[in-house]
Formats: structure tokens, sequence, C-alpha cells
């Protein structure tokens, strides 16, 4: 459905080719006109005129907010690149220092929610670094340009909304509420709806402070992990060892199967020992390839990843979690030929797969399930361990091979 405003941003576009720029670049001009609009649109849903009046007071189109939204990464980090610089030994070590610190608040916490401290506090370094970045930009001027942009306008006018009644209800000062470019807000990273519909007044000062407030930032994070799903008996996930020949196709994700079953067909801890003998379903994930680690992950998994949609965010987490309350490591560790692959690189080897004879399905520069699938294929042929992993390593095997 088209919104007042998107309509209204729509007729802008037109009138500019109409009208010379004076004064005001055109574009600030229409963003003006659009401002007005929900500005009224906004008093209407309730919103205080004196709100209305400090919020937008010095906003204005923020070009900067429109190149990080657009900007697209021209390679795609591995998942060894990601999770080095996620999971540091100063983020480690910080972490333990402040789980033993706050561990009496992160006890109430956990009682309260059933979220255990160690992964409240694995949040907050992978969001903020433990409060050290919550974010310099505006977040009504953040929202209002990605509102006013028709890209995803309907999504950041509500979230625009949302912010506005944040401020309405006095949580938070003007001055203090900024977040990222995408208005992400406080030590972590709400966005304003969330912020309306998780946060708790955790210190019982009437304010529902994620800026300054870590009673409030730990009792919000775990109220939201609960009301995701959270299961309190549950671990997020383990490292598991798989056996010799292994079918790697299982490890989609996807294939839920109980840890009796997993343990049948050979699967063991990382360290060698047997899968714990309980009763719950797990999916096996490889997030590099064979040489890697492999994990069996459960339902607090998802659970992370309704968080941030990411297997590799998700795993960060987890292992960090594990990591704070003194759990070890991963056994395997980054290979020498670990390289990020462009779009270009991924349609690279769907286009030499599907030349080989493996159908990979058009080349898109997206390794779905077709892609994985046409390269398990081709490993099989070329006695290669069939992880069906895209890589700059596999495009040189495929660059290597002929008809």
């Amino acid at each position: 459905m088209t919104t007042p405003f998107r309509k209204t941003r729509l007729f802008l576009c037109l009138l500019a080719l109409l009208i010379p720029a004076t004064g005001y670049s055109q574009t600030q001009a229409e963003f003006e006109t659009w401002l007005t609009d929900f500005k009224a649109q906004a008093l209407q849903k309730g919103i205080a005129q004196s709100t209305l009046d400090a919020a937008f007071k010095e906003v204005t189109l923020n070009e900067k907010v429109l190149e990080l939204d657009r900007r697209q990464p021209e390679f795609t980090r591995t998942f060894w690149q990601y999770f080095n610089k996620a999971v540091t030994d100063w983020r480690i070590q910080k972490g333990q220092e402040l789980y033993k610190k706050h561990r009496p608040l992160l006890d109430q916490v956990t009682k309260k929610t059933g979220v255990p401290g160690r992964y409240l506090v694995a949040f907050w370094g992978m969001e903020t670094n433990y409060g050290g970045y919550t974010g310099n930009i505006p977040v009504i001027e953040s929202l209002s340009t990605l509102a006013y942009d028709p890209r995803r306008s309907e999504f950041f006018t509500g979230e625009l909304f949302s912010a506005l009644t944040v401020l309405n209800e006095g949580h938070v000062q003007l001055e203090q509420m900024k977040g990222s470019w995408a208005g992400a807000m406080g030590q972590c990273q709400f966005m304003p709806s969330n912020y309306l519909r998780y946060a708790v007044d955790g210190d019982q000062d009437g304010k529902k402070d994620l800026w300054g407030s870590l009673p409030d930032v730990f009792f919000s994070a775990g109220h939201f992990l609960k009301e995701l799903g959270w299961q309190e008996k549950e671990n997020w996930g383990r490292e598991v060892a798989l056996p010799k020949g292994f079918d790697y196709a299982l490890a989609d994700g996807k294939s839920a199967k109980s840890l009796a079953d997993w343990g049948k067909l050979g699967l063991k801890l990382a360290d060698g020992r047997a899968l714990p003998k309980e009763e719950m379903d797990a999916k096996l994930i490889l997030p590099s390839d064979y040489r890697g680690p492999a994990f069996l992950v459960f339902d607090n998994f998802r659970v992370i990843k309704r968080w941030n949609n990411s297997n590799n965010y998700a795993l960060a987490v987890g292992n960090l979690a594990d990591r704070i309350v003194g759990r070890s490591g991963l056994s395997k560790s980054q290979p020498a030929d670990d390289e990020a692959m462009s779009k270009a690189d991924m349609k690279a080897i769907q286009e030499r797969l599907n030349w080989l004879g493996y159908e990979a399905g058009k080349p898109d520069g997206i390794a779905g399930s077709k892609t994985r699938a046409a390269l398990r294929a081709f490993q099989v042929a070329q006695n290669l361990p069939a992880d069906g992993h895209p890589s700059a390593r596999m495009l040189k095997h495929l660059n290597a091979t002929h008809r």
C-alpha cells in the first residue's frame, strides 16, 4: 500500500523536474515539504507539538545516512574473518571482568527472565563493545532521512513514529538520543519499535534509559530474549567433531534430529566426548568448509538469530558467552587460504559449475541450495570432501577443471 508520505515524495520528485532549484538544494526542499506532512500526521497520532518542535528543530536530510543505507559490501567476509574480529581476546577478557563485576545484577535478570547473564554480557559486547560505542547520529535525523527515502519508507516511517513516542513519554532526553545510522539505540541497540515493546525500567526510576542505566539495559535485553522464545534450560549449541566420510549435505542448518540420532551418525563433542544424553533436537551447521568447525545448534540459536538474522552473528554470540564463563575456544583455526568472496566470484562459481554440467541455476551471485548441491556433485566427482561450501579455493579448483 502506498502511504501518504510516499505519494508526497513521488509527487515532489516529479515537481523537481519542473521547478529550478533555489537556495536550498531541491532535495532538501522536498525533504522539508515531506517533513511538514509527516509532522501533521504525528500530531494526529498523539505526539505533542512541543515534542515535534524540539525533535525536528535542527533536522536536515542526512546524505551520509543515505550513503550508508545504499552501500553494498564488495566482498562477503568469511566465517573466520567475521568470527576472529567478533570474538577477540580483548572482548573475552573484558566480558569476563564485567560479568564478574555485575554478577549480582545479572543474576537478578536471570531469575526474572531465565536468560543466563553470560549471554546478556555477550550481546552487550557484540552490539556496543560493552557500551563503549552506541552511535553518534541523532536518531530522529537518521530515521527521518530513511523514512523520506522511498526505498524502505514504510518501515522507517513506523520507526520514526516509535522514536517520537519514546521522546514523548520522557524516557530519554533528545540530546542523548543518538544511535546507529539506521536508528538502533542504546547499549543494546534496540530499534525504537522494540524499545517500546521490550524496554524495561530495571532500576525503577520511572524511565527506560538504555544509554545510561545498566539495570535498564540488562533487564530489557533479558525481557526481549524471553519474549522471543528463550529456552531457560537449554544451551545455544555445541561444537562437534564429524566422523570420516560424513554426509555434509546434512549440515544444512535445517534438518533437525535428536541428539541420540546425531550420535548414531558418529557425531561427538569437539573434545571427543559423547554427545549429551538429553531429549532435545539439534540442527547441524558448517559455517566454513570441511576444515572448519561444525556446530549442533538448539532452539536458543534460533532466538539469537531473531536479534540479528545471521548465522555468523549467532555463532559469535554463543561462543563469546561460553568464553566469558571460561569455556574453551574453537578446536579449529583459520586456514591460510581463507579469502573473502565477491559477488562476481560467486557468479563465476555458478557459471563454471553450469559449464561443467552441474546444474547450479541462474548465476546470480547468491549461493543457495541448488548451487551448494551442484558444488557437492562436482566435489564428489573430483574426490574432494563434498562440503558444498563455495570459496575462493573452490573457484580455483573449478577453473582448473576441464570437461
